[in-house]
């Protein structure tokens, strides 16, 4: 019903069934994963009504496991890509896995999925910074671009006193750059391809 994929692995599409409505998914050497990649193959949907809340599991110092909330598929949204690269020294949160004993080894990870009703998933919250961005690469760097050239700039900003007459120089006022980078940013987010027109 389920497959997990991590960059340069082979897909695993066998999960481990720890449960009748729980599946877990082993991720070894779990230190060298940045993201995660859960999926419905396709074959079985989930029932009506039903979904699967994803978690991470990842043991302490203490060898004692860590569950966190990464997120959900469903019949409608039946792929979902997570970062798990900074959870590794969150806290855990409330999971449905906390009655099983599941093996534990200092480099082994797993992904679990707990299939539940939709309206039990929609209230849950899961860890922020487990999301991937939806901001294409090309938003990006535009942002990065636009803060690095104002901080570039403004490291330059002098006061009328501080500056010594230089006819050969020209001087732009530091709010003239501050305007620009605001009604620029401000494009980009309205449509970040406006600068095509």
């Amino acid at each position: 019903m389920f497959g997990c994929l991590v960059a340069g692995r082979l897909v695993q599409a066998a999960p481990q069934q720890v449960a009748e409505d729980k599946f877990v998914f082993d991720l070894p050497d779990y230190e060298n994963i940045n993201h995660v990649v859960v999926f419905m193959l396709g074959t079985i949907p989930f029932p009506d009504g039903m979904g699967g809340s994803v978690y991470f599991c990842y043991p302490d110092q203490s060898g004692m496991a860590v569950w966190q909330l990464l997120g959900f598929v469903t019949n409608e949204k039946p792929s979902a890509i997570f970062k798990i690269s900074g959870l590794k020294s969150g806290k855990g949160s409330q999971h449905p896995f906390g009655a099983m004993n599941l093996p534990q080894t200092p480099t082994v990870a797993q992904i679990g999925i707990s299939v539940e009703l939709l309206e039990s998933l929609a209230q849950q919250t899961p860890v922020a910074s487990a999301a991937v961005s939806s901001v294409d690469s090309f938003t990006e760097f535009t942002q990065k671009m636009l803060d690095n050239f104002y901080n570039f700039a403004s490291s330059f900003a002098v006061t009328q006193a501080q500056m010594t007459p230089n006819p050969s120089e020209a001087f732009i006022p530091a709010n003239v750059v501050l305007k620009w980078y605001e009604n620029f940013q401000r494009r980009l987010t309205q449509n970040p391809l406006f600068w095509k027109t």
